[in-house]
């Protein structure tokens, strides 16, 4: 896994694999978003729901942290053994919605995250233990934050990237 000296290394992260990956489904028509194809194991529709549904909960475990709830990872309805279930309810969740507006959450789920990363010193961004959810939620690795601003961001958006544009040859 990738590690950042600093915020700005993050962000620009963030951004650059961000608009890369964004980029691939302007040439795709929302009449296609629910294409199925062989040996695809997402449509461009449930490629975007997963983006969303992962930076969405990011983003709560976080303002859930703030409001001082109990931060449920990696979410109130699924545990880690549940994850397929967990992308299920993603692919269910937003599956009525357009690209466009898949796209629109997306963009300002990623302007929230560079709000939350401004928000954070740099401690509690790049050392551990400065998260009880980040503590919980890896029950027995030490990962600081940025690695889950990471693992749900920068390193998705690389490798959905490759999928989108397999699926769009």
């Amino acid at each position: 896994m990738k590690s950042y000296q600093n915020k700005e290394e993050l962000k620009i992260a963030i951004k650059e694999s961000y608009e890369k990956y964004i980029s691939e489904f302007l040439s795709i028509s929302n009449e296609d978003k629910d294409k199925k194809k062989e040996n695809i194991d997402r449509t461009p529709s449930e490629n975007l729901a997963y983006q969303v549904g992962w930076t969405t909960l990011l983003l709560k475990w976080e303002n859930d942290y703030k409001l001082g709830l109990k931060v449920k990872t990696p979410s109130d309805k699924f545990k880690w053994n549940q994850l397929g279930e967990l992308y299920q309810w993603f692919t269910d969740e937003y599956a009525d919605m357009s690209l466009f507006e898949l796209k629109n959450i997306l963009d300002k789920n990623i302007d929230n995250i560079y709000l939350m990363i401004d928000s954070m010193s740099e401690d509690e961004l790049f050392k551990p233990h400065q998260r009880i959810w980040a503590d919980e939620a890896t029950k027995t690795a030490i990962w600081e934050v940025y690695k889950f601003i990471h693992i749900n961001t920068v390193a998705p958006f690389k490798t959905f990237r490759t999928k989108i544009r397999k699926w769009k040859k």
